[in-house]
């Protein structure tokens, strides 16, 4: 499917002059993304973004460079609802799993699997509900394995007046 629309990413300041890379993903691996592999994280609404940069602690953040993103993908699939998730047979379960405890332990999460799947059969993405702590049934994320500035696959950030930084030398 395609996917079009905006949204949303809170960074880290050290990093929000690369608002696009998707490295600090591929450092050890992420919930949807094996080590290695670039993916961008994005989330369909500010307060997911939000949710997800706070872990469930929306009363203690940490600083953070709130982003929004226009995207225009095609070959996302839909994991959001049972429907979407019966027509690429993907369980709910390893989606949600704990996958920093099965990385603690040397182990290669469950949701690993469905990159592996998913990407051999051509997926650029995956639209997912969000696992965050206080985490709604309408919070959603968009996970990018494939993006760029171009069609198919379109990402930009919103930065028309460039304010975000060019490297980390510009916060000093």
């Amino acid at each position: 499917m395609r996917f079009s629309g905006v949204c949303y990413r809170a960074h880290d300041p050290r990093w929000s002059f690369k608002p696009m890379s998707g490295e600090g993903a591929a450092i050890r691996g992420a919930r949807f993304n094996p080590k290695g592999v670039p993916a961008l994280y994005l989330a369909l609404s500010i307060v997911t973004a939000v949710k997800e940069v706070s872990h469930g602690f929306a009363h203690r953040i940490d600083p953070c460079v709130l982003c929004s993103y226009d995207v225009d993908c095609e070959d996302i699939v839909d994991l959001r609802a049972p429907e979407g998730r019966a027509a690429h047979a993907i369980d709910l379960e390893p989606m949600g799993c704990a996958w920093m405890d099965f990385l603690g332990k040397g182990k290669r999460p469950p949701s690993w699997a469905i990159h592996d799947r998913l990407t051999a059969e051509g997926a650029a993405g995956i639209l997912v509900p969000s696992f965050a702590s206080g985490a709604s049934d309408s919070d959603g994320n968009l996970v990018l394995w494939k993006w760029g500035p171009a069609p198919p696959h379109s990402v930009q950030v919103f930065d028309p007046s460039g304010r975000l930084p060019r490297n980390q030398l510009s916060w000093d």
